[in-house]
């Protein structure tokens, strides 16, 4: 959604903050007198839930304990003065225990009960009736409205009637101060007008600058001037809503605003132990509606919500209800719960929500769980539970791939879901469709709980009888799923003759060449500038550029093209501005095609004058700058703006600069629209099996208009089913202003005559649809029209709920879908009883047309076969590849990293520290806490053994001489082998070997002996019998105290005891120390067998040890180096022995001729 409410609190901050601070909306709107702004003083007190108290007096500001209050309710209630929510003129001893004495308890206004949690007080101002003024600023279509009148107050009375009334209307000049004076201000004393207009210049600033979306003040006091001062301006009661898409422009100063710390009267704060948040001050609240509490299960979602790029929304309606849903697409979950309304079933409907945009599996996941788990609490329900598990046809989300996240929850709530005898029902269509329905249709045969599986080929809503036991005749007869169907339509053989290739590269006349058995198709561009009437943007000779970097949609409408029978493709060329010029690689059927990337729309419209249409995938943030852009170009005549979360005051700029340009704008929030046999809009229609499936590679007779994508869809299927299809089909999308409307499309499929039948697909909240009535009753639209405005069950709810698009709320009776409905129907629209209806409407008003003759159904014609995608294949399972590579100790596909089968998340819980992260990684199974101890022991003990060894030099002179961490330590590190620390491995062979083959330690040191060959692992040139090496003490004394057993340790001292009998440094050194207790950590800890073991020896696991653990001394030296900014190291000549010996070189002799 993006206008929301806030609460007053924080709607008098933004004013007292930004009141003075905001820059003038207009270089004209500036102040004319000696304003005095009015001083920030309000505080909240809000009731804790978990302690039952209320905001302790420690962290309120001073002056409430010296003033006389108000104090009020802070929940977006209306009218609280008529339901005894206010307390006037009271002190904070009196003000305190009134809240106290409701803070935590229900209270009901009018028709809705909720919980009073949260309160406002501020100073109590005496004042004078004749004082009191009403303000309110809202916006529309066109442009903001200023209403106005001087009899303020509880008794303001019919606002709309009695309000002055002025419009600033986008793209116009600012009002002058005397065209705002004499429009609003002509019932105020002529003393307080210069005032009152520099409230409302600076009152205006503000709510564009904030990008309020409504504001109102009532009442607004503007006391009279004292001592020959000015007028002073109070305001009493406040309510707000802000534009939340415009977060990313707006959040910073939000923020501020709720800084406490700005204002001389905000109590004395300390951000000792508080949270950093990313502004300065905390982020904007955004309260549930009076009455709709948000439950923790709610908020849950919200948050989730709030950290991904998909929408998940859920609204708890009664946690007794037996109807529960999870549906996918903001249009469709309305019409299920239009459909649930429909039948009878309002007061069993628990819940409302949707998931959309292609969550991930374990976003679904747990968006899944959290229903289930409402589902199944408290006792079972003895009629049982319903789970409606419905989705449209999805354009781009893979179906399967988001099935999979609620089977695991499905699996998860297995036992509560039998207890509650909870039944099943599922219907979704779109990508990997098949595979997720046999999915869900193979669990239910294993899960023990019913689940009916239906496709794309049963209407929508159609399950909602049948689960809800609905007898009667279905008008659309229902299907269930197959075990499997296919993912894209059989070949089929060519039936135009293949021209034989030449099998030798031609030149042609322009010079290019073409190469034998080439594979890039390349096309003729005429370059001239397109004509066509004004009522069809697109035809099949369209040609687009696609704003960003987007290569599914943009084969995706290739693909449309080719199946189409295009001529040429309609994407010319790509334009990225944070990217290079380069080409990139598309298919056009089973060739290959090149598409160019610009990095400016003016280099893409001189290189491709017949390019009309942009297709614009920039980011809600960057969707503004980049379309204004593209209207410096008249060669541009139809832009589609994708971008969700579009700012309400920049697409409402967009609109009206595009309707002075005459470019048609679909969008924002949309998945875009398709011209079927022509041209394609990004993803609309979804995958090509849904694109061959609903007939939309040739034009139909029926043109229809949207809000929705998913239901785009669902029309392009219904169409397909009960008509010869789609002639044209828009997304509007479900913005509160889109760029173009119901009308504008629906008046061009009007004056087209090869369009022969309209559908309107209206929704609740907004009046575009009154202007398709009148323009259906003054006869400007004469052709019929089938209409459905959906969210008729609105009304069945007691709380105010936000649907999925953000401009389905109704404001008025006016705009609820069952008003829209009749007013239609009266209109002479066809119309039909409910949504389940409309496919029969259809049906007979097409039919009708064919016996009148309008509408001549042609022959069918077979598409021709896209082939699909090898990726596409492989994840459907038609297809299957060996992996170039294996790898069986992590994996980060999933929601969690794993090591070797552990949880990322785990490894910390468990605390299983750096040892057992290698053993999960190495030997990819847990070793027992001494095991991975003693790894730690011996990275510590290998870390460093001063600068002099041969590694470490390596390091230092490679750091000196400018190079790298990565280079320094790779220099260091090539010096590790059988010389220097390499020993490892080694010892470890030779001592078991030894010990395995019988040999006794002298017998071993004798053999050794005669083979003129050491034993790595004994040996040091500064430690000896007398002079012991600590660290291979340490290693003693924790192998013999904590390891079950230490043979070979045992077996190597003792051939130590043989080789100090001959010199006293022959002494087991650390590497060798290490070696052989490493071999009794493999051989006795039970976590290997034999054959592992003599594995891990062999293939360097523990040379690998001191690796890991010299890396770190070699990093430290390096880094010591650049601290020190040691310069290039050249070692002295004097400590080289250079010794050029005579050689007899031979001498050639030649005769020159």
């Amino acid at each position: 959604m993006s206008s929301k409410a806030i609460r007053e609190y924080d709607a008098k901050l933004l004013l007292a903050y930004w009141l003075e601070r905001a820059p003038p909306v207009d270089p004209s709107a500036k102040v004319a007198t000696p304003f005095v702004y009015p001083s920030p003083k309000v505080a909240q007190i809000a009731w804790d839930p978990a302690t039952g108290a209320i905001t302790p007096d420690t962290q309120l500001p001073s002056w409430v304990f010296t003033t006389k209050l108000v104090a009020k309710p802070d929940q977006l209630i209306k009218r609280r003065g008529k339901a005894g929510l206010l307390a006037l003129n009271k002190t904070w001893d009196e003000a305190k225990p009134w809240i106290a004495e409701r803070a935590g308890k229900p209270q009901k206004v009018e028709s809705i009960t909720g919980t009073l949690n949260n309160f406002i007080v501020e100073p109590f101002l005496p004042h004078p009736s004749h004082t009191e003024y009403y303000v309110c600023i809202n916006s529309g279509r066109e442009g903001d409205s200023i209403l106005f009148t001087h009899e303020g107050g509880v008794e303001v009375g019919d606002v709309d009637a009695k309000a002055l009334k002025l419009d600033i209307l986008v793209g116009k000049p600012f009002p002058s101060r005397a065209t705002i004076a004499s429009t609003l201000l002509t019932h105020v004393p002529a003393e307080k007008k210069e005032t009152l207009v520099d409230f409302l210049v600076r009152l205006y600033s503000v709510y564009v600058d904030l990008h309020f979306a409504y504001l109102e003040i009532n009442p607004l006091i503007c006391l009279d001037a004292v001592d020959g001062g000015q007028p002073t301006i109070h305001y009493l009661d406040m309510a707000a809503k802000l534009d939340q898409t415009a977060e990313s422009i707006c959040g910073p100063k939000w923020a501020v605003a709720r800084d406490l710390s700005v204002y001389e009267t905000g109590p004395a704060t300390s951000t000792k132990g508080k949270s950093i948040s990313a502004d300065r001050g905390p982020p904007m609240v955004w309260p549930a509606p009076f009455g709709r509490d948000l439950t923790k299960e709610e908020a849950y979602i919200q948050k989730l919500d709030g950290s991904t790029g998909a929408s998940l929304k859920l609204t708890v309606l009664n946690p007794e209800g037996r109807v529960w849903t999870m549906v996918a697409g903001g249009g469709a979950s309305v019409v299920y719960s239009d459909a649930i309304a429909a039948h009878g079933f309002a007061h069993e409907l628990a819940n409302y929500g949707e998931y959309s945009g292609a969550p991930t599996e374990g976003q679904t996941y747990e968006y899944a769980k959290t229903i289930i788990d409402l589902i199944t609490r408290g006792k079972p329900h003895p009629e049982g539970k319903i789970l409606i598990i419905g989705g449209g046809i999805a354009n781009f989300t893979n179906v399967a791939a988001t099935f999979k996240g609620i089977i695991r929850a499905l699996k998860e709530y297995k036992a509560p879901l039998i207890a509650h005898s909870v039944r099943i029902f599922v219907r979704r269509g779109g990508p990997n469709y098949q595979e997720g329905l046999k999915a869900m249709r193979l669990l239910g045969e294993s899960l023990g709980v019913p689940i009916k599986v239906y496709g794309p080929d049963t209407h929508i809503t159609e399950i909602v009888p049948l689960a809800l036991g609905i007898k009667g005749t279905s008008k659309n007869p229902s299907h269930s799923v197959p075990p499997s169907a296919p993912g894209s339509p059989p070949s089929r053989a060519k039936a135009t003759e293949e021209v034989p290739e030449e099998s030798v590269g031609a030149i042609h006349a322009d010079g290019e060449r073409t190469q034998a058995d080439d594979q890039i198709v390349r096309f003729d561009t005429t370059g001239a500038t397109p004509q066509r009437p004004s009522y069809r943007p697109f035809d099949a000779a369209t040609r687009s550029f696609v704003y960003g970097l987007q290569p599914r949609a943009i084969q995706g409408m290739l693909d449309f093209d080719f199946s189409c029978g295009r001529a040429t493709p309609s994407v010319a060329a790509m334009i990225y501005p944070f990217g290079g010029h380069h080409i990139q690689k598309f298919y056009w059927g089973t060739k290959e095609t090149l598409l160019p990337v610009y990095t400016s729309v003016e280099e893409a419209v001189k290189k491709h004058p017949e390019v009309d249409v942009l297709v614009n995938f920039s980011s809600s943030r960057s969707v503004y700058s980049s379309t204004l852009d593209v209207f410096k170009y008249p060669q541009i005549k139809s832009v589609a703006l994708i971008a969700e979360g579009v700012p309400e005051r920049h697409a409402r700029e967009i609109l009206h600069l595009a309707r002075e340009k005459g470019v048609l704008i679909i969008g924002p929030a949309t998945v875009g629209g398709i011209k079927p046999g022509c041209f394609r809009i990004g993803n609309s229609g979804g995958m090509m099996d849904n694109i061959i499936a609903s007939k939309l590679y040739r034009p139909g007779s029926v043109g229809y208009v949207s809000k929705s994508g998913g239901m785009s869809n669902e029309l392009n299927n219904i169409l397909s089913l009960v008509t010869n299809g789609t002639y044209e089909g828009i997304a509007i999308g479900g913005d509160r202003y889109p760029g173009s409307t119901f009308i504008d499309h629906l008046l061009r499929y009007e004056q087209d005559p090869d369009c022969k039948m309209l559908v309107l697909l209206g929704e609740v909240g907004g009046i575009e649809e009154y202007r398709v009535i009148d323009a259906v009753k003054n006869g400007t639209i004469k052709k019929p029209i089938v209409a459905w405005a959906i969210g008729t069950c609105a009304k069945m709810f007691t709380t105010e709920v936000q649907f999925g698009h953000a401009g389905s709320m109704a404001n008025s009776a006016l705009e609820t879908a069952d008003a829209k409905n009749d007013a239609m129907r009266k209109a002479g629209f066809v119309v039909p009883d409910t949504f389940e209806d409309l496919p029969q409407v259809l049906k007979e008003t097409y039919e009708k047309l064919v016996a009148k003759g309008t509408i001549q159904p042609k022959p069918e014609r077979d598409p021709p076969v896209i082939p699909m995608d090898y990726k596409w294949a492989q994840e459907l399972g038609l297809i299957r590849k060996p992996a170039a590579f294996i790898s069986t100790i992590s994996d980060e596909r999933g929601q969690e990293l794993l090591y070797a089968g552990m949880r990322i998340s785990d490894v910390f819980k468990e605390d299983i520290g750096l040892g057992g992260v290698v053993s999960l990684l190495w030997f990819k199974r847990r070793l027992p806490p001494w095991a991975t101890k003693f790894i730690e022991m011996v990275l510590m003990l290998t870390a460093d053994h001063g600068p002099a060894v041969s590694g470490a030099m390596n390091t230092i002179v490679a750091s000196r001489a400018g190079k790298d961490l990565i280079s320094s330590l790779a220099s260091g590190l090539l010096t590790i082998g059988s010389r220097f620390g390499g020993a490892l491995d080694e010892a470890a062979a030779m001592f078991s070997n030894a010990r395995d083959t019988g040999l006794t330690p002298r017998e071993f040191v004798d053999e050794s002996r005669k083979a003129n060959k050491l034993i790595s692992g004994i040996g040091h040139k500064i430690k000896s019998v007398n002079n012991p090496d600590l660290r291979v003490e340490l290693v003693k004394e924790y192998v013999r105290k904590n390891f079950p057993s230490h043979s070979l340790l045992d077996y190597a001292l003792a051939v130590e005891k043989v080789t100090t009998s001959k010199k006293d440094t022959l002494i087991l050194n650390v590497d060798g120390c290490i070696a052989v207790s490493f071999v009794d950590l493999l051989r006795d800890s039970g976590a290997f067998t034999p054959d592992e073991a003599d594995e891990y020896i062999k293939i360097g696991t523990l040379n690998g040890l001191f690796v890991l653990g010299r890396s770190i001394g070699f990093i430290g030296h390096h880094l010591d180096q650049k601290r020190l900014r040691a310069p290039l190291y050249r070692h002295p000549a004097d400590d080289i022995f250079i010794n050029m010996a005579d050689v007899a070189q031979p001498r050639v002799l030649s005769r020159v001729a």
